[in-house]
């Protein structure tokens, strides 16, 4: 039996291109640079936008957000909510726009994308604080919206994907206008104060880099007590349905498996959905990445069967 782990053919080639002579890292090139590439790399390896009825930016929030609707006219139902990644430090509205796009199509929900204050120039907590209050703004259904929400699905990857869990725990503590029916964090720092192993065994040669993530954790300068930037320093009973999403090539996997135990530990009713032969980052890369598709719409899949349920 070889040690090796699985990885797919489609993979296998994006870390062939991403670990060859040029191959750099967020940490190597610097914010301007960092935050470029990033661009580039929506560009070069993810899917287009594609067709949508509505793709407009909302007026009027807490920071810019922008909708996403392949319906043209709505009436009352869920509203998705989405919390880019890229470290708390890279990302925006743009970035992100594909799997915006595609969550929307797969789900038929509208999908708002929340584009939080990033580090350096605004360290913790200003992300997290933007991340609930454009929750509580959406859930009052503002005219900026255009329509009526009923409930509230967070989602968000990696860095946003612990947004989506820290907004989940304040709009349970402090409810909002509706309620949150479920949260879908992809890959999230579900545990970011714990070491685990696949920090060593994924944190080198598997596109997220241990040194890229320390760089993001020093411009973000967390407060580690604070449960704003570890979600497990809180109680986790009372959470929406849960679907944790991961990577099986990933440094912060672990992090993610942690806080899906947590979450069955508490009795918050949980799936999770551990991509085998996939990297971090893979939501954001679906044309060098097709099998990433199928990840995707696996999780949409669960989230509709939660979704449209009877109610009790």
């Amino acid at each position: 039996m070889s040690n090796e782990p699985f990885v797919r053919p489609d993979v296998a080639a994006l870390l062939e291109i991403a670990n060859g002579p040029g191959g750099k890292r967020a940490v190597d090139v610097g914010l301007p640079e960092a935050r470029a590439m990033m661009h580039a790399s929506k560009q070069l390896f993810d899917a287009p936008v594609g067709e949508l009825a509505v793709k407009r930016d909302i007026e009027g929030g807490p920071c810019p957000m922008r909708l996403f609707d392949a319906q043209g006219e709505r009436g009352a139902g869920p509203c998705l909510i989405f919390y880019h990644g890229g470290g708390f430090v890279l990302g925006d509205l743009d970035t992100h726009e594909p799997i915006c796009a595609e969550l929307a199509r797969l789900s038929g929900l509208p999908v708002v994308s929340v584009d939080y204050r990033l580090a350096p120039e605004h360290p913790f907590p200003a992300g997290p604080d933007d991340a609930i209050a454009a929750a509580r703004w959406i859930a009052q259904s503002p005219d900026g919206l255009g329509f009526q929400v009923t409930g509230l699905v967070l989602s968000g990857d990696s860095a946003g994907g612990n947004f989506a869990i820290v907004a989940a725990i304040a709009l349970r503590d402090e409810p909002a206008a509706v309620p949150v029916l479920a949260q879908l964090p992809f890959y999230p720092a579900g545990h970011p104060t714990k070491y685990y192993p696949s920090i060593d065994a994924y944190g080198d040669g598997y596109l997220l880099a241990r040194e890229s993530m320390q760089w993001f954790e020093d411009c973000y300068a967390p407060d580690k007590e604070d449960w704003r930037y570890d979600p497990l320093a809180k109680p986790l009973a009372g959470l929406p349905p849960t679907l944790v999403v991961t990577a099986s090539l990933d440094p912060i996997r672990d992090q993610g498996r942690a806080f899906a135990a947590a979450c069955v530990t508490a009795g918050v009713e949980t799936v999770y959905q551990e991509c085998a032969g996939t990297i971090h980052g893979f939501v954001n890369l679906r044309k060098a990445l097709p099998s990433a598709q199928g990840d995707i719409e696996r999780a949409v899949a669960q989230l509709m069967l939660w979704l449209n349920r009877p109610v009790a």
